[in-house]
């Protein structure tokens, strides 16, 4: 039996906001209010976003993610969450979610980074199964349909994107996941080819066991979800290049470095010691 994992001094992102109630959206009372949906309303798959400052790509976004599942049996949740925005994503949020009922906003007034959001993401999810898109358009929805299908008919816990063949970023992004690549392979004999990819459908209960509370963790999705005992494959996906806004998250490799390196010995230590989380319970929010 593994032994609960310690893992080394990280800085953490907060947890998920409380919610209220049994059926939340997760928030913190600023979130744009939406028609909420029957009470206990399960859905087939929620996809999560996480959104720092994307006014102008998530209408065209939450389109794009209906399109993909017109025609298809699945009931879908789509889980916006705002971390920390400053420009219009607010406002472009709530009259989203005034029209959609099945559109969740959850608001982060300060930014927790891509690991925190994500978290909060999984914790708003009211379904088995998840998936996540970046919210700067340059993930395609379209590519979801077929790798939700995998994931049922190959009986894997997350299939996971892989943009080798038709990555569109600028050649110093690419330089940083080469080189985190490279990391990776050597220190945590992590082969998936594209761990960065936000294109991916995950089983939920997986997702809310991902050390997310650790900032820059979502870089390590893959390796943690079979540090944890997943079945992890890969398949080609899509990716476009930006059509409004800027990066915000960073591509420095400098910047990313250090705390990629970071993250590759807490993996480590993870795939070693496992970690203490039920599979049956949400990552729970810090104590007030």
């Amino acid at each position: 039996m593994k032994t609960p994992l310690h893992p080394p001094p990280a800085k953490r992102t907060p947890g998920p906001p409380a919610a209220a109630g049994p059926a939340p959206p997760f928030g913190n009372g600023d979130q744009a209010p939406a028609p909420a949906p029957a009470p206990g309303v399960r859905y087939d798959l929620t996809v999560v976003a996480p959104a720092r400052n994307e006014a102008g790509n998530l209408a065209p976004l939450l389109a794009e993610v209906r399109a993909a599942f017109a025609g298809r049996s699945e009931r879908v949740q789509v889980v916006f969450v705002d971390d920390g925005s400053t420009d219009a994503t607010a406002a472009e949020l709530k009259g989203l979610a005034a029209a959609d009922p099945d559109l969740t906003v959850v608001t982060h007034p300060v930014g927790r980074g891509q690991s925190g959001a994500l978290r909060s993401g999984f914790a708003a999810a009211r379904s088995a199964t998840v998936a996540t898109l970046d919210a700067d358009r340059q993930n395609d929805p379209a590519d979801l349909p077929p790798m939700l299908d995998r994931l049922h008919t190959e009986h894997v816990d997350l299939v996971q994107g892989d943009r080798t063949a038709h990555r569109a970023d600028h050649a110093g992004r690419r330089l940083a996941s080469g080189v985190g690549r490279l990391a990776r392979k050597h220190l945590l004999h992590d082969t998936v080819r594209d761990t960065g990819c936000a294109t991916r459908v995950l089983r939920t209960e997986l997702a809310r066991r991902l050390p997310l509370d650790v900032d820059g963790m979502h870089r390590f999705i893959p390796a943690c979800a079979a540090a944890l005992g997943g079945r992890v494959v890969e398949t080609p996906v899509s990716h476009r290049p930006r059509r409004a806004g800027r990066t915000k998250y960073g591509t420095d490799v400098l910047r990313r470095g250090l705390p990629g390196l970071r993250g590759c010995f807490y993996v480590r230590r993870l795939q070693r010691h496992g970690r203490d989380t039920s599979l049956s319970q949400p990552a729970a929010p810090p104590a007030p």
